[in-house]
């Protein structure tokens, strides 16, 4: 008698609370699928009872790689969900691999023990961009997938059919939430003054820079050119140049001469590149508001009315959405917070907010100061918005801004600037999964109830 044959250790394990993680698991499996990788949930399943619950255990137990948390607080609340947690603690154990359980953030969600300083995907503002950051971390983690021999499980088929939602076996445009950075200065400067000069008044005249710097030792690095800086700062003192350093190699190298790390010099850069980003947004007249962790610049009365429609979209998909309104007696003004990313590409990472203001009259009043209140509202208007109404938001709130053009300029120079595209990146999924996110245009806030949902105490996390 001869022993079976031991299972590859090959499976991407989604564990998830039945049923209101299916759609987000319809939604991503297939495409995991697409892309190479063997997946795993019990929502195909059909069979109810002992034999479902022991082939489930014994998947995650021997041939899971990787197990995939849905994480809102009802599934990590289930009994079941909390079952495959522990199962799966015991392989991070096993296994070695501390990066084991990746939770995907469907929704803010509470802290849960053993699983609490675990580094999550968001996929809680864009699903698009969400799949394509799992996507690159599976790839860096090293999880085994054949992209030579793609097979989508036909039991997504059969659930479609029986919860009548559909996969299609055709492509579908999806929308991240990066800006594409398209062009950057070829070199950053090393500046420092001639002589003798007050410190304290080169410092904050730094920080004040119209081109923008970092200060460093006794001089600064910017992307302006020394006559930039001695118009703009010849009250300070007179400049000189003392070095030129190709961006992208300082970015990625340093100066090890004189023992700049590559980490500090890129740390430098993105601090440049996101002053730049808020310089522009302060330009175009947008709110600043500070966030418990970064600032985001929110649509006023002076960009848009209180309920009008902005139009958005290349010709052939014109949309339009709002990015100011009033729902619960407040006004809520769409806004982004945008931070610069240099990996796997220079691009510019958005995050979509919503503050909320008193009504006074026709118009907005003062912001709500009291983080609890935005929390709270954010939590109950918001609830209802779907993917595409999020998406549209962010494509009205950047055309508005630029109108026409294509790109986005952020001066770092009276010749130097940082040109991101206006239109955020598509990419396309193999596959189509015909969930109820799609809407009419013209109903898209016909009625509050895309603009109500569960009222909760709980506050969102920033």
């Amino acid at each position: 008698m001869t022993d079976s044959p031991v299972p590859p250790r090959n499976v991407v394990f989604i564990s998830k609370a039945t049923p209101g993680d299916d759609e987000f698991t319809l939604w991503l499996a297939p495409r995991l699928e697409a892309a190479g990788y063997t997946v795993y949930a019990d929502i195909i399943r059909l069979d109810p009872g002992v034999r479902w619950r022991q082939e489930l255990t014994t998947t995650l137990q021997s041939r899971a790689i990787k197990m995939l948390l849905c994480g809102r607080d009802a599934s990590l609340a289930r009994n079941g969900v909390q079952e495959e947690i522990g199962i799966a603690e015991d392989l991070v154990k096993e296994l070695k691999d501390p990066k084991f359980i990746i939770p995907l953030r469907i929704e803010p969600y509470k802290k849960v023990f053993g699983i609490g300083e675990l580094q999550y995907v968001d996929f809680s503002k864009s699903w698009a961009a969400g799949l394509n950051e799992l996507l690159d971390a599976l790839e860096r983690q090293g999880v085994p997938r054949d992209p030579s021999s793609i097979r989508i499980s036909p039991n997504w088929e059969q659930y479609r059919r029986r919860n009548s939602i559909q996969i299609k076996n055709e492509p579908e445009p999806l929308t991240s939430n990066w800006l594409r950075v398209v062009e950057v200065p070829d070199t950053i400067r090393y500046v420092s003054p001639k002589g003798a000069i007050d410190h304290g008044q080169f410092a904050k005249a730094c920080e004040k820079f119209e081109y923008h710097a970092h200060v460093h030792e006794r001089g600064f690095f910017t992307f302006a050119s020394v006559e930039d800086v001695n118009e703009k700062l010849s009250h300070v003192g007179t400049f000189e140049l003392v070095s030129e350093t190709d961006t992208l190699s300082f970015v990625k190298e340093g100066i090890p001469d004189r023992k700049i790390l590559p980490r500090e010099a890129s740390n430098w850069v993105q601090t440049i590149f996101r002053e730049a980003w808020e310089a522009w947004a302060t330009k175009m007249g947008l709110l600043r508001f500070e966030y418990s962790k970064s600032c985001a610049f929110h649509i006023t009365k002076d960009q848009t009315a209180i309920g009008q429609r902005v139009n958005w979209g290349t010709q052939g998909e014109k949309r339009s959405s709002m990015l100011r309104n009033i729902a619960k007696k407040h006004v809520w003004s769409f806004g982004i917070t945008a931070t610069p990313v240099f990996w796997p590409y220079y691009h510019f990472r958005l995050k979509s907010r919503v503050l909320f203001s008193e009504v006074n009259g026709k118009e907005s009043g003062p912001v709500l100061k009291e983080a609890s209140a935005q929390h709270r509202l954010r939590r109950s208007v918001c609830k209802g918005w779907r993917n595409k109404q999020w998406h549209g938001r962010q494509r009205a709130f950047l055309e508005l801004l630029v109108g026409e053009s294509p790109y986005i300029n952020l001066a770092v120079g009276s010749e130097a600037v940082i040109k991101l595209d206006a239109i955020p990146i598509f990419f396309t999924s193999p596959v189509t999964t015909d969930l109820p996110d799609e809407i009419d245009d013209a109903a898209e806030e016909a009625d509050d109830s895309t603009l109500t949902g569960p009222v909760t105490e709980e506050d969102e996390s920033e």
